[in-house]
């Protein structure tokens, strides 16, 4: 992707690329993979160098302020992602400083902080922003290769420093992301942006505007594409989260090697139907743990209204976002997992509509439409993972979305494993107690599960190890007793 520089009065309609671009994903800059690199032929930088980014209609270069004066060196190579923030850093004249390393290929920069005039210490708020957009373009994909016309770098050559909750700092970062932005988010941000710079729109409307461009710019856009996960890793993570299950399990690792030879999500999520208490919400955040994703939740028990899901249009004063967008909004970032609990209970809208009908375009990853942002919002990185205890209440269509997975309920002899293994050893952690302090003999563990017997799940038997743990805390403390024993009889009497 060519970078221009209009370098001399002479050729002041002349396009000269004095450096190049490259493309990366990587996440934190270093010496070795570096945001840009500078010459360094001449002279040799220091490690903190400080000076400013000229002007690109002077040349593409960096002025080291030098003890003997100003020192000019080229830019020979950038990560395209920062080619709008050093424009802007430019055209702004921003005292900086670089942190960088001098390498045979040159002098490599890894970090870029902002100065008062001479190299001063940082103005803290203006830093903030700078150090929020270097990170913001870092955890971004590269650009495509596509060449801006003069035209659109022109429209983009906005830039302050205020917060990001402002106006002028949605506007710098909308020019210092370029096209790191999907391209239907960046046209759907300067139409909104003109309608909250507008005198000719009401107050309101220009509220809504810069609401909605908040919330959009605030979300990390990311690309479908995902790095491949270790299998054992993830088999590690669902042993250490469920007990048993095997099927479950099974079906999850042949899902994560579904994406490593795809590098994309599946079409279809994961729908986990079983009785109440039998792990199923464990078993999506165990999923988001794996995928090293973002997770966040729908409770469809609480969703009495479409608009409910997909936000109030602009005309009204009080108008909102949807629960789906604010979703978006709170996990930061377009790629995460979608768990939408009690799916069985969506088909009970009160409201004008059935709330589970909105789902769909979510679910078919083709994007999806608030009446407030009034903008698609891709799709194509969220995994929904949905829990419901019945599904003969979920329409077909909703199901079709799915590749459903039962979760039977724990047999006796399962949930004596698990109140042994994992119950017990966590309520001791939680409250405090060594398990030498709170010992249960077999026949005592025996009672919990036939005191717990017919009641699916294990929530009752979770509760009853806390009702114990928290007895024997209360002999230690107040009886001053080294331990306790519970036999089968201390049991019943102590849950009766």
């Amino acid at each position: 992707m060519p970078v221009f520089d209009f370098s001399g009065s002479d050729n002041k309609n002349k396009n000269i690329v004095t450096y190049e671009t490259f493309r990366s994903s990587e996440s934190a800059a270093t010496a070795e993979k570096p945001i840009m690199i500078l010459e360094n032929t001449t002279r040799k930088w220091t490690h903190h160098s400080s000076g400013k980014f000229t002007n690109p209609i002077k040349r593409t270069a960096f002025e080291f302020d030098e003890v003997d004066g100003v020192q000019s060196a080229d830019i020979l190579k950038i990560d395209a992602r920062f080619v709008s923030l050093l424009k802007w850093l430019g055209e702004n004249h921003i005292n900086v400083r670089l942190s960088g390393e001098n390498r045979p290929e040159g002098y490599a920069v890894y970090k870029i902080r902002e100065t008062e005039f001479g190299g001063g210490s940082k103005l803290s708020a203006n830093d903030g922003f700078l150090q929020f957009m270097i990170e913001r373009l870092l955890a971004s994909d590269a650009p495509s290769e596509e060449e801006k016309s003069e035209e659109e770098e022109e429209e983009e050559a906005l830039g302050d420093d205020m917060k990001l909750t402002s106006m002028q700092s949605i506007i710098d970062f909308m020019h210092c992301a370029g096209r790191t932005l999907p391209d239907n988010i960046r046209l759907w941000a300067r139409r909104n942006l003109a309608v909250a710079r507008s005198s000719e729109v009401s107050p309101e409307e220009r509220r809504h505007a810069q609401r909605a461009l908040s919330m959009a710019m605030n979300i990390r856009w990311k690309s479908n594409y995902f790095e491949a996960i270790d299998p054992e890793e993830a088999r590690r993570i669902l042993d250490e989260e469920l007990y048993g299950m095997e099927k479950v399990k099974q079906r999850i690792i042949e899902t994560i090697i579904q994406i490593n030879r795809t590098h994309t999500l599946p079409a279809y999520g994961l729908l986990l139907c079983g009785p109440a208490g039998t792990g199923k919400s464990q078993i999506a955040y165990a999923v988001a743990r794996i995928l090293r994703l973002p997770w966040t939740t729908l409770d469809m028990s609480s969703i009495n209204d479409p608009e409910q899901l997909t936000g109030s249009s602009r005309v009204y004063s009080n108008a909102k976002p949807g629960i789906i967008m604010e979703a978006f909004s709170q996990a930061g970032e377009s790629n995460l997992v979608f768990i939408i609990n009690e799916l069985d209970k969506a088909n009970s809208g009160k409201g004008n509509g059935n709330p589970a009908d909105v789902l769909l375009t979510l679910l078919d990853n083709l994007g999806f439409t608030d009446n407030y942002m009034e903008c698609m919002i891709p799709t194509n990185g969220v995994y929904p993972i949905a829990t419901a205890n019945d599904k003969e209440n979920i329409s077909k269509p909703i199901m079709s979305r799915f590749a459903v997975i039962d979760i039977p309920d724990y047999t006796p002899d399962e949930k004596k494993e698990i109140f042994n293994k994992f119950v017990l050893p966590k309520v001791l952690k939680r409250i405090g107690l060594d398990k030498s302090e709170c010992i249960i003999l077999p026949d005592g563990v025996d009672a919990v599960i036939k005191k717990c017997d017919g009641v699916t799940g294990i929530r009752d038997i979770e509760q009853a190890a806390e009702h114990i743990v928290a007895h024997a805390l209360y002999q230690i403390e107040v009886n001053h007793v080294q331990s306790v024993t519970f036999d089968g009889a201390m049991i019943e009497e102590l849950l009766s």
